[in-house]
């Protein structure tokens, strides 16, 4: 795994190059990286880096962490590289963190569209939309906007690709990661780092493509339950994605619907909105840059939200590596069915009205 640093290279991609030097410096103890696949641009060579701590037994628990699927929204890869780098230096001298390594397994997939960030925009280097790219569709009941995935043409933003061809070398290679790497597994929760959407920070679980019921309501219900019972003054809005937008194409629906046959496992995809909004509220100046839509620009910002969401993550994966808490719904109530209507009141009130 090597990319050649030009200065080109350090001022488009700065990343992947401290990618590279994190690799370098904890693959010997307790970092195992994997070049998924290559995407090539013009006479543009980058890698798609996954990866591995802690446990590898198939069947561990697993924390999934993503980003840098919109090649626009940068400050997503920046806040899991801030959470690698205090994990691998933690992880030399500190006890606690390698028990709990040893006690889950955490897949890191820092930047699925290198291309796309490489370039500036949002979609990857053929112009697709690699969150509107899988062959799935959103609940025709539902309004959906151009917004949410259209086929008219690779030169408008949020473009799908073309209806029944292969799905993008980036998303085919996410899917096929997850359903090899995972398909043993007891449990997954997974979090997609995205930015640009809002003034508040949200924390969405499926659906995208309906405002139907997430069947894994219960679990979803006890995990935030946990989140509200340890952080209660924590700064995020769960909610469904449906519960702003609905889209096709989301690759996470597709990649749970194609696990529903697998039994005795729980699968939590959910996905972090960093609310840029408020950063272009502070600075409106930064509204006129493709970057500045959907990144903070000032330095002391930009410091913030490196900081801000570590206890998020860390949380993550503390409950990734104790799944009877939320998967079995220990710490609220005994039966299922309370779960559920608890959730369904939070979180589908209308409905039910």
């Amino acid at each position: 795994m090597s990319v050649s640093v030009s200065r080109t290279m350090l001022q488009r991609l700065p990343e992947l190059i401290e990618l590279q030097r994190l690799a370098e410096h904890g693959a010997k103890r307790f970092v195992k990286v994997e070049e998924l696949v290559t995407v090539e641009h013009g006479d543009v060579s980058l890698p798609v880096l996954a990866f591995e701590f802690g446990n590898q037994d198939p069947r561990a628990p697993v924390f999934f962490l993503t980003g840098g699927v919109h090649g626009l929204e940068r400050i997503g890869t920046r806040v899991i590289l801030s959470y690698l780098n205090t994990l691998v230096n933690l992880a030399t001298w500190d006890d606690s963190t390698r028990d709990l390594l040893e006690r889950v397994r955490f897949c890191v997939l820092p930047i699925i569209n290198p291309v796309g960030m490489y370039l500036g925009r949002r979609s990857n280097g053929n112009g697709v939309d690699l969150m509107r790219n899988a062959p799935i569709e959103a609940d025709t009941s539902g309004r959906v906007s151009i917004a949410g995935g259209h086929r008219i043409s690779n030169k408008l933003p949020w473009y799908r690709g073309v209806a029944g061809a292969p799905m993008e070398k980036e998303s085919l290679a996410l899917v096929k990661y997850f359903e090899e790497k995972f398909a043993k597994a007891e449990s997954v929760i997974a979090l997609d780092m995205h930015s640009g959407f809002g003034a508040v920070d949200r924390l969405w679980f499926p659906y995208a493509r309906t405002a139907q019921p997430f069947p894994n309501i219960k679990e979803v219900y006890q995990l935030i339950h946990n989140l509200d019972t340890v952080y209660p003054h924590h700064i995020y809005k769960v909610e469904p994605q449906s519960a702003s937008y609905t889209t096709h194409g989301d690759l996470w629906d597709y990649i749970y619907e194609r696990r529903a046959n697998v039994k005795g496992s729980t699968f939590i995809p959910l996905t972090l909105e960093l609310g840029s909004w408020s950063w272009i509220k502070k600075n409106p100046r930064q509204i006129f840059s493709a970057l500045g839509i959907f990144n903070p620009v000032m330095p002391h910002r930009t410091s913030r939200i490196l900081r801000r969401h570590l206890h998020l993550l860390d949380f993550m994966l503390r409950a990734a590596a104790a799944p009877k808490s939320w998967v079995q719904g220990h710490g609220v109530l005994s039966r299922p069915e309370d779960l559920e209507r608890l959730a369904k009141a939070r979180w589908y009130s209308d409905q039910a009205a």
